[in-house]
């Protein structure tokens, strides 16, 4: 009976879906390549100003965004209320923190306390955000938001937790719930939190080896958790497998090609790619391949920073690929279609790689870029012809270089804020005013036109969290009659902290589907393998998608 009633609900619900995409939509019928369904995209201007410039930006799981800049910019735009005013930060008592509302389109403020500029962050397993660092008075605080459903939460701040100062560090979190601190100017050091119970910091001599004299080019180290349980490091051009358990270096990577050096300030951006889960459950043979693109070459920071008139250097145009898990892993180079500093790379839902934001001369720091560059570029990481892996899309209108953010939505955009490439915040400067506009960058798979093939997820069969190495169910509905293919992928996507051309903790697992059955005429369902263990997704909240024909539902939350 209950099935019964199940399948009449299914009907009449989406009985009026079908006649409208099969009468609205003339080209809907047609097969879709992913080229056809991802080229262009489109541009959404959701705030004009939110007050504060997006330099830090972290997706919470009830898809609400922490935003932040730093507190020494002078007064911010955004008013606290008068009851905080008095305790809200060293220099003023405006607000450096926002608390923005997706579904609403709305924010309200948060109060800091200590200085954040050019500071890191993660995630821990029950979904708080633990924010680590920052400049002055703020290079040993860690700071915890936690999140909730009214309009109670904001920071709680621990004062002197971290042992080494931290500024430009990065972090990520690890398969026993820890979260590991890398890096920070003149901290060639790593160390946990929770703190370790005896010795709390660490040395790492690579960090130190990496570091160009007057010119760093290795803050804001690029850090992969593998699905070996050990962790890839990137920084300048080196990189490393670094088990940090036994506060050992597995082995030492060929150095990427080319002589550009791709980390702060010859800023440059990494990203896993996607991690396959459908071939089985044996964790040592799971394939990982991290991508590096963009940067500077040597001397672009010096020439723009200390040079009278500035020397701006064409940026980095070339992007590497390196399966760290074979056995003699080598960079394969690929060229972007422009050069670009100070990008950000975002994985989309149906495994993408979007590179979005930066400039195409010079270098991060004050005033020390310019060309802005405005249109996206997408990049197929699965597609065979490399001539043909890397499509421009369509332009932003507003430049987002130097501190500015972006990161994945659950709902398949991608939200853009910030830049502010001077040492306040400075509206009358040309061509690149400080930007405290939000605004969202929606890929094609958005269009109207490929909604009749886009699958929603009705339902999530799961006991309480998914567990490890268990499967579960997922129900879901393709509106047009006719167009499943029979084939869907079910993707879960950690969300990033995202600063500085750095997305920490960035990750997608393809978990395998094993079989789908159909329920009625539009309802479906998928019989789901759940992720293999921690290593390969460590403790916490991850958006789930359910992609089809190259098109993604909206994500749930799901908590592994």
């Amino acid at each position: 009976m209950k099935e019964e009633r199940f399948k009449k609900n299914l009907y009449a619900l989406f009985f009026t879906f079908f006649f409208f995409f099969l009468c609205s939509t003339s080209d809907l019928l047609l097969p879709r390549s992913p080229l056809e369904i991802l080229t262009g995209g489109r541009w959404d201007l959701l705030q004009p100003s939110v007050g504060i410039s997006a330099m830090h930006m972290q997706l919470l799981h009830n898809n609400k965004v922490i935003i932040f800049d730093r507190t020494d910019y002078g007064p911010s735009n955004l008013s606290l209320p008068s009851q905080t005013c008095r305790n809200a930060t060293v220099f003023d008592c405006s607000a450096h923190s926002l608390l923005y509302d997706v579904a609403s389109n709305t924010f309200r403020p948060l109060t800091l306390k200590s200085d954040t500029w050019c500071s890191s962050g993660s995630l821990n397993a029950t979904g708080s955000l633990i924010q680590t660092g920052g400049y002055g008075v703020g290079e040993r605080v860690v700071r915890i938001f936690t999140p909730c459903d009214g309009v109670s939460c904001d920071w709680a701040e621990n004062r002197a937790y971290l042992s080494s100062r931290r500024w430009y560090s990065t972090n990520q979190i690890l398969p026993d719930g820890r979260i590991i601190i890398v890096g920070g100017r003149r901290a060639f050091t790593y160390e946990f939190y929770p703190k370790n119970l005896g010795k709390s910091v660490f040395n790492l001599r690579f960090l130190a080896e990496t570091r160009d004299p007057n010119e760093e080019n290795n803050l804001y180290p690029f850090l992969h958790l593998l699905p070996d349980g050990n962790l890839f490091i990137f920084a300048n051009r080196r990189s490393i497998l670094f088990d940090f358990v036994n506060h050992r270096i597995v082995k030492e990577f060929p150095v990427i090609p080319g002589g550009d050096k791709r980390n702060y300030p010859s800023t440059g951006s990494s990203v896993l790619l996607p991690i396959s889960l459908t071939g089985g459950n044996n964790r040592t043979k799971i394939a990982a391949e991290v991508m590096v693109c963009g940067g500077a070459p040597p001397g672009a920071f010096l020439k723009a920073a200390r040079t009278v008139p500035k020397i701006f250097v064409g940026a980095s145009r070339t992007c590497g690929r390196l399966r760290v898990t074979d056995p003699k892993p080598s960079w394969a180079m690929e060229q972007m279609p422009s050069p670009r500093v100070m990008p950000d790379m975002i994985l989309l839902p149906n495994g993408d790689v979007l590179i979005i934001n930066g400039a195409s001369n010079g270098t991060a720091g004050w005033e020390d870029a310019t060309n802005a560059v405005l249109n996206p570029i997408l990049y197929l990481p699965d597609e065979p012809d490399p001539t043909r892996r890397f499509e421009i899309l369509a332009p932003t209108r507003i430049p987002r270089m130097y501190h500015s953010a972006s990161l994945l939505l659950a709902d398949g955009r991608v939200l853009i804020g910030g830049s502010n490439p001077h040492r306040n915040y400075n509206f009358t400067a040309r061509p690149y005013p400080t930007e405290l506009s939000l605004e969202a960058y929606l890929p094609r798979y958005l269009d109207p036109q490929y909604a009749g093939v886009r699958p929603s997820i009705v339902t999530v069969e799961l006991a309480g969290d998914m567990m490890y190495g268990k499967s579960f169910a997922v129900t879901f509905v393709i509106p047009a009659f006719g167009m499943f293919d029979g084939r869907v992928s079910v993707r879960l996507v950690a969300p990033s902290f995202s600063t500085h051309s750095t997305a920490m903790n960035q990750r997608m697992l393809v978990l395998r589907v094993r079989r789908v059955v159909q329920l009625s005429v539009f309802a479906y369902k998928a019989d789901v393998d759940g992720p293999t263990n921690s290593y390969v997704a460590p403790p916490g909240y991850y958006m789930m998608f359910m992609v089809h024909r190259g098109t993604p539902s909206v994500a749930i939350w799901v908590k592994v």
